[in-house]
C-alpha cells in the first residue's frame, strides 16, 4: 500500500511540475496576444485616419479642378462686355506678350519629361 501511495504522490508531484512550464507559456502567449491586439488596433486607427485624409484630398482635387474649369471658360456676361457699344469705336487691346525663346536646356527637359525618363 505504501508503494502505491508513494507512486501516486510521485505522479502528482511530477504532474504538477509538468504544468508549470505550460502555465508560463500560456501566460506568455496571452501577453503576446494582448500586445498584438493593441498594435492591430493602433494600425486600424492609422488606416482610418489615412483613408479620411485621402477622402478630404480627393474632394479638394475635385473642387480645384472645378474651379480651374470655371476659370478657363469666360462667363457669358464678360463676353458681352468686350463687344464695343454702338457708335463708339472699339478700344485697342494691348498686344499679348510673346514668350521668350525656348533654350536648348528647356527643350532637353521637355524631351526628357515627354519620354518619361527620370520617373521612379
Amino acid at each position: 500500500m505504501n508503494v502505491r501511495l508513494t507512486a501516486l504522490a510521485a505522479f502528482l508531484v511530477l504532474g504538477s511540475l509538468g504544468c508549470d512550464p505550460s502555465k508560463e507559456e500560456l501566460e506568455k502567449t496571452k501577453t503576446q496576444l494582448t500586445n498584438v491586439t493593441t498594435e492591430r488596433d493602433g494600425l486600424k486607427s492609422q488606416l482610418d485616419q489615412a483613408n479620411a485624409k485621402v477622402t478630404a484630398l480627393t474632394q479638394q482635387v475635385t473642387d480645384l479642378q472645378g474651379k480651374l474649369t470655371a476659370a478657363a471658360t469666360p462667363p457669358p456676361a464678360a463676353a458681352a462686355e468686350e463687344k464695343p457699344a454702338a457708335g463708339k469705336p472699339a478700344a485697342k487691346k494691348p498686344a499679348a506678350k510673346k514668350a521668350p525663346p525656348v533654350t536648348t536646356e528647356q527643350r532637353q527637359i521637355e524631351k526628357k519629361a515627354a519620354s518619361g525618363a527620370g520617373h521612379f
